[in-house]
């Protein structure tokens, strides 16, 4: 984390008029006429007259002191605001940092929580959880126990080398988990060895909740197992679920038959929280509670500044924010500590008051003076003037020393004044915008800023320069700025205004923030990349599933249809006679063929068809089919075919093939007939294609080798993605009703898979489908053959 520190210098401008009169005093001497001042008749005149002085001179003392004091605490107000903000900050991303680590457990675990203790206590060695997360205190496997089989697992664990082990509960409950792995092994979290976390209320609660929204769930307030009987310390619990790999988790009731247990960390408050704020930690007192109520009841961690002795002192400042780390509320209380509020600058204030002061009274009585003697008013004079002399040149220095510290700043710092003109600019600015201080100065600040942004600009510089309100003020701001080439740079802009007589000009840090963008950027990609990959591995678990259970009923309904074939054959058989009974019969096995030929595509798509496997070249199979496919195509269509001259073999059911290619372009030539005048083209590209390591698509379903690719391309309508996740699932059409069992592009799924390839589709309005088959290429020597057959399309 980086902190921008601010440094605003207020400039002081002091009248060149004293230095002129001391000059012109040393040059000219006063003359002998002018030594002498008549005296009013009055001898109480002088002392009026430096009363009055003395009155005006400590008003004006007041204003200043009245005014410093409120600068001092306004910015007393700013850094504990900055501090409340970057504690609320730390805690926040300290509890998402530890989900993070539950969460990279539970991949560790990939679906089980039957894992080797050995594997599970070098996981967590490995990752040296006890050296970089402070406040955890340990990292652990919940387990459900079924029903049942409480004995059993106790005596599982027992023969791993715990003679002593048995699961403890505080009380009965609806379900028993016992914690089976813990790590590290030993100290503390032995007492926890063997706990059942679901028979005690607080804990069962964030248990239930994790398991029945799949997401990390904090505890309410609860004392560890680990802790011994005294020195007790507030403690949570965070849970994160393990579901049985291989079952779905979309509904609340799937998730709760999945469950197998949990991967939880326990926390103690104190531990926590060490370290926090780093070296402004002192700066606050804290008070964290769980929930909205605040009471002892509720208190998770009270810092050793905030005491009942040192709640008794009434905080200067307070804050209050709500965070919600594993979906529980926290309230976070926070005071200005005593360290903080030492900080609050009282020497200006005293200094103005103390100043002003002394100079009212000197004034006074130099008034007096002038009044009564003025010899003895012209030497107080030049004592006055050589004091501010002095005060001229130490102004001088600080505005000196100023500009060193911004000349050096790491961030590039400018000044606008009302006309929205730079008139300060430091080295930073000028590596970072390419213009050198001589040729920025006087140039006008929208000409940094893009073109469509720069009439924005100066109106709303024009409203600022006017009234000093602005919504960038203060907090940083993300923007586009241009450099001298015109190339855009992303920057942290921190604008401050700077009174100007009766308007207001700006002040300006700007940091440039393109590495923080670029990697703000790959981490989006990242996400973006993840989320494509679960939901590639969603639809091909959802594909196996379909298939498992599709395969299963058409076998037996394929066995079903051959005991109804059998019987009506030898029916027919016994009845040679032209009745109308046999025109029934007939009937009855023309629909048992045609249930066959629907069991068939069922068992491709659940890749349990019987294949016959050949030696194959695609192309020359595709020149054989030639004639069928420009018939499936249709007249209004052209059908174009590439393929390269050393095409690999394949090894596959070369009847199957031709079966699955023709209902691709049947399926093509649907699509396109759904547009205006039903014209298009189809197109069957033939290829050689290696899959690498790591590229087998989103699902990588598709192991790592050589391929023969064929690739069916039509100009139709497409598909929108709700309907292209679809596309291989069983009696799934977008055809009207009658033109088309929905079972073409399944069979083409299950038929890929079971030759030992892989198939793609993609689709998009407007532009068209392209389906890719994968077919494994063939290296063993052997007779290629085109393949001939009877193919039967289906839609």
């Amino acid at each position: 984390m980086r902190i921008l520190l601010v440094f605003r210098a207020i400039p002081i401008n002091l009248p060149h008029g004293p230095r002129r009169a001391y000059k012109n005093m040393q040059q000219s001497p006063p003359s002998a006429s002018s030594s002498r001042i008549p005296l009013p008749g009055s001898g109480q005149l002088p002392l009026l007259l430096a009363m009055l002085v003395l009155l005006v001179t400590l008003v004006a003392t007041y204003t200043a002191w009245s005014s410093a004091r409120r600068t001092a605490q306004a910015q007393l107000q700013e850094t504990f605001d900055y501090r409340t903000r970057d504690m609320v900050y730390s805690i926040s991303r300290r509890m998402a940092v530890y989900e993070q680590v539950l969460r990279g457990a539970r991949g560790y675990l990939r679906g089980t929580v039957e894992i080797d203790r050995r594997d599970w206590e070098e996981y967590y060695r490995v990752l040296r959880l006890d050296q970089s997360f402070p406040g955890l205190e340990a990292l652990g496997i919940a387990s459900i126990i079924p029903p049942g089989r409480l004995a059993a697992h106790e005596a599982a664990v027992r023969r791993e080398g715990f003679p002593d082990y048995a699961v403890q509960w505080t009380g009965p409950g609806p379900a028993t988990s016992a914690i089976t792995h813990i790590e590290p092994f030993g100290g503390r979290n032995l007492r926890a060895f063997g706990f059942d976390m679901f028979s005690e209320p607080v804990r069962r609660a964030a248990m239930e909740r994790a398991r029945d929204t799949g997401q990390a769930a904090l505890s309410g307030k609860v004392v560890l197992v680990q802790e011994g009987a005294a020195a007790q310390q507030p403690g949570v619990l965070m849970y994160l679920p393990v579901y049985r790999a291989g079952q779905l988790t979309g509904t609340v009731d799937q998730r709760r038959a999945a469950i197998v247990g949990w991967v939880y960390a326990p926390f103690r408050m104190s531990d926590l929280m060490q370290g926090l704020g780093g070296a402004h930690s002192t700066d606050l007192d804290i008070e964290i509670h769980d929930g909205e109520a605040q009471g002892d009841a509720t208190l998770l961690y009270r810092s050793g500044d905030a005491s009942a002795a040192g709640r008794a002192r009434p905080a200067r400042l307070t804050a209050s924010s709500q965070i919600l780390p594993g979906g529980r509320t926290w309230t976070v209380t926070m005071r200005s500590s005593p360290a903080l509020e030492a900080s609050l600058d009282t020497t200006r204030p005293l200094l103005v008051a103390v100043t002003g002061v002394s100079l009212s009274i000197l004034l006074s009585f130099v008034v007096w003076l002038l009044a009564s003697e003025r010899r003895r008013a012209l030497q107080l004079a030049q004592a006055m003037t050589l004091e501010l002399r002095q005060s001229h040149d130490q102004v001088a220095s600080e505005r000196q020393r100023i500009g060193v510290i911004l000349e050096n700043a790491p961030d590039a710092f400018l000044a606008l004044d009302r006309q929205g003109r730079i008139t300060d600019w430091n080295a930073q600015a000028t590596r970072l915008f390419g213009w050198s201080a001589h040729e920025a100065i006087g140039r006008d600040a929208a000409q940094l800023l893009p073109e469509q942004r720069r009439a924005h600009f100066c109106t709303g510089f024009a409203a600022f320069a006017a009234g000093g309100r602005c919504a960038m003020l203060g907090a940083p701001t993300e923007l586009e700025v241009l450099d001298r080439h015109g190339r855009a740079i992303p920057v942290e802009l921190t604008v401050a205004g700077l009174p100007i007589g009766d308007g207001f000009g700006a002040t300006a840090f700007v940091r440039d923030i393109t590495q923080r963008k670029e990697a703000e950027a790959r981490e989006q990609r990242r996400q973006q990349r993840l989320d494509e990959a679960r939901q590639a591995l969603l639809r091909s678990q959802k594909l196996e599933a379909v298939g498992k259970l599709t395969g299963g009923v058409a076998h037996d309904f394929n066995n079903i249809l051959h005991i109804i074939s059998a019987n009506v054959q030898l029916m027919l058989r016994a009845d040679n006679t032209d009745n109308p009974k046999r025109k029934r019969l007939l009937s009855i096995l023309d629909a048992v063929e045609r249930g066959s030929k629907l069991a068939g595509q069922l068992l491709a798509f659940a890749r349990r068809q019987p294949l016959h496997p050949t030696v194959v070249n695609v192309a020359e199979l595709l020149e054989r089919m030639d004639s069928l496919v420009l018939r499936a195509a249709g007249d209004s269509i052209t059908v174009e075919r590439t393929a390269p001259p050393d095409l690999w073999p394949t090894l596959v059911d070369p009847n199957q093939l031709e079966n699955v290619l023709l209902n691709l372009v049947i399926n093509a030539r649907d699509a396109i007939g759904k547009g205006t005048d039903g014209n298009g083209r189809i197109t069957l590209a033939l290829g050689n294609a290696t899959v690498g390591e790591g590229e087998g698509g989103e699902g990588g379903d598709l192991a790592p080798g050589d391929y023969v690719t064929v690739a069916v391309t039509d100009t139709g309508h497409g598909m929108p993605p709700d309907v292209a996740e679809r596309a291989f699932e069983p009696f799934f059409t977008t055809k009207p009703e009658g033109k088309g069992t929905g079972l073409g592009l399944s069979m083409a799924h299950g038929f890929a898979r079971q030759s030992g390839g892989d198939i793609r589709l993609e689709s998009e309005p407007g532009t068209g489908t392209t389906v890719t088959i994968y077919l494994p290429r063939h290296l063993a020597t052997a007779q290629v053959t085109a393949g001939h057959g009877a193919a039967t399309p289906h839609s």
